[in-house]
């Protein structure tokens, strides 16, 4: 008899912030907090309505935050993790820098969220 995979997330999760900084020759910056709420099925990401960021040029943002749902999802569906995604997530805070933010740097924060927002809800093995 097979058990049916859990569902992802199993209860709110809230404030995940993750900082992804690299500085060498290429740098990277990106700064999130998002929320993982439960839902029927599936993947959403929404960017929370009042979520505001000083970046120039801001016509970047959009892809920036694309990026962390593409992260995110992306680390979600990995088989290793054994879940059903039905999330659905909101970003609500995000910064970044002039010199190191990009799509790559906001795509490995989704990633990195995702995989704590999972590591929260692991229950230790006996």
């Amino acid at each position: 008899m097979t058990s049916a995979l859990p569902r992802f997330p199993p209860y709110p999760i809230r404030g995940v912030r993750v900082l992804h900084q690299r500085q060498n020759c290429a740098p990277h910056f990106a700064q999130i907090e998002v929320d993982f709420e439960p839902a029927v099925g599936g993947f959403a990401f929404e960017v929370a309505r009042e979520l505001t960021v000083e970046y120039e040029p801001p016509e970047d943002l959009p892809r920036f935050f694309a990026a962390v749902a593409v992260g995110i999802e992306e680390q979600l569906s990995s088989p290793e993790h054994g879940v059903v995604i039905a999330a659905r997530v909101v970003l609500r805070r995000a910064r970044a820098d002039t010199f190191g933010s990009h799509e790559l740097a906001f795509k490995i924060a989704g990633y990195l969220a995702a995989r704590k927002a999972l590591e929260g809800t692991r229950c230790p093995r006996l």
